[in-house]
C-alpha cells in the first residue's frame, strides 16, 4: 500500500530566503536603470563636449541614448517580474508545495541580455573613439591656425588661405580687380628680386592696387592714411607650400587712422577680393 503523500511545511528560512532573492533581483534592477541612466547621458555629455570645442564632426552620438533606455527598461521588467516570482514562491510556500527548485529563465534571460548590449556598446565606442581621433587631429590644425591667426588679427594683419599657387592666386586677383575697374599699381615680386642677388625665397608677391574715387574721401578725413594707400595685398608661401594672402584689416586701418565709420565701406572691400583670390 502506497503511503499518502505528504505535504511540505514551510519554514521562516524559506520565507527569508525568498525574500532575499527578490531583494537581489530588485539590486540587479537598480542597477540596471542606474546604468542604463549614465549610458544615455554619455551621449548628452559627448555632444556638449564637442560644442564646448567648437568641433564640426557629422558622427552623432542617439546610439548612446538607445542603449541607456534599454538598459533602464530591461531594468524596470527585471524588478516587476522579480515581484511577480516572489508573489508566486510566496504563495506555494504557503499552499505547502515545495518551492526550492525554479525557471532559471530571468537569470539567463538577463545574462544574455546584458551580454548582447556590453558586445554592442563595446563596438560603438571603438568607433567612437577611432572618430575622435581623426577629428582630434583636425581640432589641433585647427587651433593652430586659429591662434596664427588671432595673432595677426592683434596686429591688424588678417590671413587667409589659398587653393591655388602664388602666381595663379595673383592672376586670378588682378582679373578681378580689372573686371571690378579698380586700378592696378604694381605687382611686386620679392622672391623674384631676391633671386636677382642670389637670395632664395618662397614665392611672395604683393599686390598694389586702390581707387582714387574710393580712397581720396578716406586721406581728406584723415591724412594719416595716405601712408597705408593704395590697398595692398601680400600672396605668399610657407615652409609646407602652403599659400596664404594677408592684408591689413579694414578696422584695423580706421583704427589706426581715426577714420569715421561711413568711410570704411572704402576700403572694406579689400577683404572680399581676397577672399575671392583663394577660392
Amino acid at each position: 500500500m502506497n503511503s499518502p503523500p505528504t505535504s511540505y511545511k514551510a519554514a521562516v528560512t524559506d520565507y527569508l530566503a525568498a525574500e532575499r532573492t527578490l531583494l537581489a533581483w530588485v539590486r540587479t534592477g537598480l542597477a540596471l536603470m542606474g546604468f542604463g541612466f549614465v549610458v544615455a547621458r554619455f551621449g548628452l555629455f559627448l555632444q556638449q563636449l564637442t560644442a564646448l570645442e567648437h568641433t564640426a564632426t557629422e558622427k552623432t552620438y542617439g546610439l548612446s541614448i538607445w542603449f541607456g533606455t534599454a538598459l533602464i527598461a530591461a531594468g524596470v521588467i527585471v524588478t516587476l517580474a522579480s515581484a511577480v516570482r516572489h508573489i508566486r514562491m510566496v504563495r506555494e510556500l504557503n499552499r505547502g508545495s515545495d518551492a526550492s527548485v525554479h525557471s532559471v529563465v530571468q537569470a539567463v534571460a538577463t545574462a544574455v541580455f546584458l551580454g548582447l548590449v556590453g558586445i554592442a556598446m563595446a563596438i560603438y565606442l571603438l568607433s567612437v573613439r577611432s572618430s575622435t581621433g581623426s577629428h582630434s587631429e583636425i581640432r589641433q590644425e585647427s587651433i593652430m591656425a586659429g591662434a596664427t591667426n588671432s595673432s595677426m588679427s592683434n596686429k591688424g594683419i588678417v590671413q587667409v588661405a589659398s587653393n591655388h599657387s602664388v602666381d595663379e592666386t595673383v592672376q586670378k586677383l588682378t582679373g578681378i580687380l580689372h573686371s571690378k575697374g579698380i586700378t592696378l599699381f604694381a605687382v611686386v615680386d620679392h622672391s623674384g628680386e631676391a633671386e636677382k642677388v642670389g637670395m632664395k625665397m618662397p614665392p611672395t608677391k604683393l599686390v598694389i592696387f586702390g581707387s582714387p574715387k574710393a580712397g581720396t574721401p578716406l586721406m581728406l578725413a584723415a591724412p594719416s592714411v595716405a601712408i597705408d594707400l593704395p590697398l595692398k595685398i601680400l600672396v605668399s608661401e610657407d615652409s609646407q607650400a602652403k599659400v596664404w594672402i594677408w592684408y591689413n584689416g579694414p578696422d584695423y586701418l580706421a583704427q589706426r587712422h581715426g577714420l569715421p565709420h561711413e568711410f570704411l565701406q572704402n576700403i572694406a572691400v579689400v577683404g572680399t577680393l581676397a577672399t575671392k583670390a583663394g577660392e
